[in-house]
């Protein structure tokens, strides 16, 4: 997997647009960079880049968007409701995909000491970086913000990690480092920002000084009156949305805002967020609702009319949940195929795709067809009381027939391997043996696939049986026809793992490999009749 790093400056300047389109376009023609997000704010006179790339590409974007900072913002000048030190204030590396934590360190280091080096500017490590566990966090970096950083700077205690231990007027100074996804997030209120601060220090883990701790773990925050909006946020950072989550903050929001007398307006996503954090926002209501939720798309809409994401500016999932920025087009050429192109590619003078990949398929249509028949079920009146028997029923199969259509291509895929080792040279002893192991690896791989669509159709069982027994009779043809297709594709996939065990050397591999699948595939004899026997003997 490639390496991915997330990157996440913010310039003190929010209102000059020139000046954040000029760093917007810094970062967008720095080759291997993809900006996310950019999100000016007019009352912190501050903006939040979110961009992303592998960690070369990175530090390249944040050192091109730096020396546009250097040219065009002048600290002396500056004023805004945020917290701030330096021109760019702060510049962390998040890990994303392929990327480790210890990645983002080293990428840190290397930005901070060729800004300091290039720019002439004072850089403090912080968070994963951090060097001196008094200057770990950003707040105790920034205390005494740019108006104090003179006197701070010259202290030996205060020397930064990087460039000049002397103030910078018309910069500052910018601290960077590896840090855990933050999520920037605002909760609106209809009060006064007194109102929304002291809701602040209640929840934010820091509350209101020694002995007086907020109720939320790895939450800093705020209160504040946003005049753009004619409201007042409760503006906080979830430093590790697995402790604390957005709609956890949410809730204690408006439990806090209740007791005060005031009215919750909604909620803001600053910059993007990760789908996890949503779809644990989607668990939290489903199940607090008693909600019957199965695609990822209909999750996602939830969370965004229960936290009310739309209330400020539109939240569009493709633009603010960075799997889905950053996610490359799936590569399936057959799954996307029409039927009828799939037919015809099957019936073609060719051995791709083959019995696999149609084994694969006939499962996947097989679970489909158990998952329609309880779905039909579900929510009818007739069978009202049936509804949480198919509320469990439901997801096994819906996620089996979802799971099994990548391996339609993922079969045709396995042989890949094989073929290209059967094209070394084996002119040498030592090549000979090189191929030998490549030719095993190719096999097994050609066998896992097989075993892997065995393994996920085999999940969906006890929830067909279920559903023979409960589901509306109208549907038994459907269910009789899914239940011999799951058997089916699971026995064409089990011969396609006997078939190319024959090569493989590794015996202890052999006896392993093809006893859990002939337990499946025995399995799936005795289950599927099970299915039809439940059908035959049902009166309705």
């Amino acid at each position: 997997m490639r390496k991915i790093v997330e990157c996440v400056p913010n310039f003190s300047e929010g209102r000059n647009k020139e000046t954040i389109e000029a760093i917007s376009n810094a970062i967008r023609n720095t080759k291997g960079c993809r900006l996310l997000d950019v999100d000016p704010g007019q009352s912190t006179n501050r903006t939040v880049y979110t961009f992303v790339g592998d960690p070369e590409s990175v530090v390249e974007g944040a050192l091109a968007a730096a020396r546009v900072a250097r040219q065009k913002i002048d600290m002396r000048t500056h004023t805004g409701e945020h917290h701030r030190m330096g021109a760019l204030d702060v510049c962390p590396f998040i890990p994303v995909a392929g990327a480790t934590m210890e990645d983002c360190v080293e990428i840190s280091k290397t930005f901070g000491r060729r800004a300091a080096e290039e720019l002439g500017i004072p850089v403090y490590l912080y968070e994963a970086s951090a060097t001196l566990e008094y200057r770990k966090t950003l707040p105790q970096i920034r205390e005494g913000q740019y108006e104090g950083l003179k006197q701070k700077i010259a202290r030996k205690e205060w020397k930064p990690d990087f460039g000049p231990a002397a103030f910078i007027p018309e910069w500052g100074a910018t601290v960077t480092g590896g840090r855990f996804f933050l999520i920037a997030y605002n909760v609106n209120l209809l009060s006064t920002s007194s109102q929304a601060h002291r809701i602040a220090l209640n929840l934010r883990e820091a509350g209101r000084g020694p002995g007086e701790p907020g109720r939320l773990k790895e939450v800093k925050g705020m209160g504040w009156y946003v005049k753009d909006y004619n409201l007042s946020q409760v503006t906080v950072n979830l430093t590790n949305y697995e402790v604390t989550a957005p709609h956890v903050l949410y809730e204690e929001v408006k439990r806090e805002a209740k007791k005060l007398n005031v009215a919750p307006a909604g909620s803001e996503i600053v910059g993007v967020i990760p789908l996890k954090a949503m779809l644990m926002a989607a668990d939290y209501y489903i199940e607090k609702e008693n909600l019957f939720i199965l695609d990822e798309d209909q999750k996602v809409r939830l969370v965004i009319d229960r936290l009310g994401l739309n209330s400020v500016a539109p939240f569009h999932p493709g633009e603010k949940i960075i799997e889905y920025i950053i996610a490359e087009e799936k590569n399936e050429p057959l799954a996307s195929l029409t039927v009828r192109a799939f037919i015809d590619e099957v019936a073609s003078r060719s051995t791709a795709p083959g019995g696999g990949s149609v084994s694969a398929a006939m499962a996947a249509m097989g679970a489909g067809l158990g998952s329609m028949a309880a779905k039909l079920t579900l929510g009818v009146r007739k069978f009202e009381a049936l509804d949480a028997k198919m509320r469990k029923i439901i997801p096994p199969l819906h996620e089996a027939s979802r799971a099994l259509i990548p391996m339609i291509d993922a079969d045709t895929d396995a042989f890949k391997d094989y073929v290209d080792a059967l094209h070394l040279p084996e002119d040498t002893e030592e090549e000979k043996n090189e191929k030998q192991e490549k030719l095993q690896e190719g096999l097994k791989k050609a066998i896992e696939v097989p075993l892997a669509t065995m393994t996920l159709a085999d999940a969906a069982w006890d929830a067909m049986i279920e559903t023979a027994g409960y589901a509306n009779i109208a549907s038994k043809s459907d269910i009789q026809v899914g239940a011999k297709a799951l058997e089916t594709g699971i026995w064409g996939a089990y011969k396609n793992v006997c078939i190319n065990m024959a090569g493989i050397t590794d015996e202890k591999y052999r006896t392993r490999t093809l006893t859990l699948a002939e337990e499946m595939n025995s399995r799936a004899r005795k289950q599927c009749q099970k299915v039809l026997k439940i059908l035959e003997n049902r009166k309705e």
